[in-house]
């Protein structure tokens, strides 16, 4: 297991759509943030990110489907997005990048409103009251969101788990930002969607499991 996870490290180190800034580097502020658009796409376009992307299979899909925007896929684990990375080099798909980091200091990453939506698909809740401080929708992570995102900037948290559905629906009716579209079973009502219908690995595994995908599109005060 080292040694395969050793071996995807090196690969990841060659693929000139990743980027893996140190966690200084990024806390004092990338030379780019604010400029993704001029100085790592070299072309204009909607800017939009997925955090925790995991194997990237949804930042790659949404590039696929869109190749007039621009996609960031952000995770720490650098053997999972390698798997994005490598498949959307090999299809030449020059919308997508991948940083490597921790989602902690997305704000340090990107310039103020620079980012257009942001994707968070399929995080772990963090159930444990302890642990609460790390849901990607508690009100400090949604701060951190507020700084890079454009005016009216969108939110979509997409998750099989309703306990993550539930909290960020109150966070939302208690004021941290207006809910603009929320399922609790998305494929119940919302199939004809192109980018609510992308299918991870392990979504089609909880659906063949019976569970309901729930969504919740929204915006941050």
């Amino acid at each position: 297991m080292a040694k395969r996870k050793k071996k995807k490290f090196a690969e990841l180190s060659t693929l000139t759509n990743t980027l893996q800034p140190t966690r200084d580097e990024i806390k004092s502020g990338l030379p780019w943030a604010g400029n993704w658009r001029d100085q790592v796409f070299k072309r204009e376009g909607s800017l939009i990110l997925e955090l925790g992307c995991g194997r990237g299979e949804y930042t790659v899909d949404m590039a696929r489907n869109n190749p007039d925007q621009l996609f960031v896929g952000v995770d720490i684990k650098g053997a999972r997005i390698v798997q994005g990375a490598r498949i959307a080099t090999e299809e030449s798909l020059d919308n997508v990048r991948f940083l490597r980091s921790q989602i902690e200091w997305i704000h340090c990453a990107f310039g103020p409103a620079e980012v257009d939506e942001i994707w968070i698909t399929f995080p772990d809740p963090q159930i444990k009251y302890r642990r609460a401080a790390q849901r990607l929708t508690h009100p400090t992570f949604l701060d951190r969101y507020r700084k890079i995102l454009k005016p009216g900037g969108r939110v979509h948290l997409k998750t099989d788990s309703e306990f993550l559905y539930g909290y960020t629906s109150g966070l939302l009716e208690q004021g941290q930002g207006e809910v603009l579209h929320s399922f609790a079973d998305v494929y119940a009502v919302h199939q004809r969607d192109e980018v609510l219908n992308i299918r991870t690995y392990y979504e089609r595994k909880w659906l063949s499991e019976g569970k309901p995908i729930t969504y919740i599109q929204f915006t941050i005060h």
